[in-house]
């Protein structure tokens, strides 16, 4: 049988829904499942760790691991995935797993693979699917080696209703210390919005917006939704968003449930850091935006025009 071994994502003291999401596929394929939880003051998570799918739960709880360090994060996963003897190891898509997935892979001497979107057991054979030159084909790849560690791609899998776990703890010996690289601090992003990884609603601005008062315009509108906030590479590079909030190959992927596109023309570099969305709306003036080839729902129009409409008719649903 094989065994997956999924690492928690944990932000802020909570298990985020890719943990749940990555457990649920790994019983779908009649795996055994562990998860590995990492941090600090965090034993209060195992009963979600427990409800979210897995069968053991490796817990490596220090104050020494509050703060996030590749090197002493890596170190834990590896004790984990030696003592529970997995042969998949699964990182939800992040910035913390695709620094920490490498390391494991070495470490363990196993194949590593990312932005993986499936996965399937024939006997002892594994398979993987990832995207490849920019979503352009989907590459079937086999795996030479009997252990695989991945990095999911966000959105891949779904969570399965009434899932369960068995509770097993099993206590990780804190790590030695990363001497050749001490986190300080970490600063978030003083914004206060929304991050985009976690946003069931995401709305990104484009060209169309045309500056400052275009993207105030289409914020309103993501602030009546509490949606997340992004926008095109073009916003960027003119100055007007921060890198932070790219959706796209060079900045983030998203996966949510809605992801509405104000004035965004669909470049292929956009479109694959997005069309993972259960659900796509895009609004643009030209009819043969390529958007509109991926988008579920679109509006031909001015978003200078939509957007107030759109505003006042969710104004009327919500009273």
């Amino acid at each position: 049988m094989a065994k997956v071994l999924v690492i928690a994502e944990i932000k802020q003291g909570v298990i985020k829904s890719s943990t749940t999401e990555l457990l649920s596929k790994a019983k779908a394929i009649g795996a055994e499942t562990a998860v590995v939880a990492i941090g600090s003051n965090i034993e209060s998570l195992i009963p979600g760790l427990v409800s979210a799918g897995s069968d053991t739960q490796y817990v490596a709880d220090d104050p020494g691991l509050e703060l996030f360090s590749a090197g002493p994060y890596a170190s834990c996963v590896v004790d984990a995935a030696k003592q529970f003897g997995a042969n998949l190891i699964w990182f939800g898509f992040s910035e913390s797993g695709k620094a920490v997935a490498p390391r494991v892979a070495a470490q363990l001497d196993a194949a590593c693979a990312t932005e993986i979107t499936d996965v399937t057991l024939h006997g002892d054979q594994i398979e993987v699917t990832r995207p490849a030159i920019t979503n352009k084909v989907m590459q079937r790849v086999k795996v030479n080696i009997e252990e695989l560690v991945a990095v999911v791609r966000a959105g891949a899998f779904e969570a399965t209703e009434g899932i369960t776990g068995t509770e097993n703890v099993i206590k990780l010996s804190p790590p030695a210390p990363d001497l050749k690289a001490v986190i300080k601090e970490l600063v978030s992003d003083a914004s206060g919005d929304i991050d985009l990884a976690d946003a069931d609603i995401v709305i990104s601005v484009g060209r169309g917006a045309k500056d400052q008062a275009g993207i105030d315009l289409v914020k309103e509108l993501a602030n009546d939704l509490k949606a997340g906030f992004g926008s095109s590479r073009a916003m960027v590079d003119g100055g007007f968003m921060p890198h932070g909030k790219q959706v796209g190959q060079t900045g983030k992927i998203v996966a949510p449930n809605l992801y509405m596109a104000f004035g965004i023309s669909g470049a292929i570099q956009h479109l694959a850091g997005m069309n993972g969305s259960k659900v796509i709306l895009a609004v643009n003036k030209d009819p043969e935006a390529p958007i509109f080839n991926v988008a579920d729902y679109g509006i031909v129009g001015d978003l200078f025009e939509v957007v107030p409409i759109l505003r006042e008719e969710i104004k009327k649903i919500r009273t």
